[in-house]
């Protein structure tokens, strides 16, 4: 296998970093190709990367070299290697859509706090950012590996596939402010962001309730992280 910097073209991708490489062993044992380890390498946890590799039968390779040529950061003391994969939405549960996200620190961080919440399901508007991207998987803290995410070329594609789920889009002129929405912890519903820079057109007014932050004028919008964070701790408070 000839290692490389990591493109969105490959079939594979790679975890960054101790915590990441051991969400993805426990998680996703089945799609790990190989993982390399720095000589450099000192366990600080609980967790002996060699030991947790053979216990799930995982090969290991002590390669500088190889690490120093695909690490973005000169501190990666452990990589993780697996194949890509693809994943399906649970029908019956709630879901963040992300219509078209463009920072891969945003999605990293993103995933993250909807595992923290309990969330199990990511929808991509596409264009998108590559969910596989190593810069995205650090930000997650390997916590890509605990949901089911998957890409839409189109939000009305999504929309119809998941007519049961109420709607509710986040829009710097949406109709009611986040505070006064009452929900039914008992229904699927889906919680729809724009992007960073334009977030939501006009045209997703007419999808479902569509949500407003209250926040002063001092700012012009919230970061879409923050507005993610704050949505989910209403609807799962």
């Amino acid at each position: 296998m000839d290692i490389k910097s990591y493109k969105k073209s490959f079939e594979y991708s790679y975890t960054f970093g101790i915590f990441p490489t051991i969400e993805l062993i426990k998680l996703k044992s089945e799609k790990v190709i190989k993982v390399l380890v720095s000589s450099k390498y000192k366990t600080d946890s609980d967790t002996d990367i060699f030991e947790l590799c053979k216990k799930y039968n995982i090969k290991t390779e002590v390669n500088d070299k190889v690490i120093n040529r695909i690490s973005d950061k000169e501190n990666n003391f452990v990589v993780g290697i697996f194949s890509k994969y693809e994943c399906e939405l649970n029908d019956n549960e709630s879901h963040v859509v992300l219509v078209n996200p463009s920072n891969m620190g945003n999605m990293g961080t993103i995933i993250r706090t909807l595992t923290g919440f309990g969330l199990n399901n990511l929808a991509i508007i596409a264009p998108g950012v590559d969910i596989f991207d190593p810069k995205v998987i650090r930000g997650s803290m390997g916590s890509l590996f605990r949901i089911n995410f998957k890409y839409y070329d189109d939000f009305n594609i999504y929309n119809s596939s998941y007519k049961a789920h109420k709607k509710y889009t986040f829009m710097l002129d949406g109709a009611i402010s986040l505070k006064e929405v009452q929900h039914d912890k008992k229904e699927s519903f889906s919680l729809v962001f724009g992007n960073e820079a334009k977030g939501l057109d006009s045209s997703y007014s007419s999808v479902g309730k569509s949500i407003l932050i209250k926040h002063t004028n001092r700012i012009d919008s919230l970061n879409l992280p923050i507005a993610v964070g704050i949505a989910l701790y209403h609807f799962f408070d």
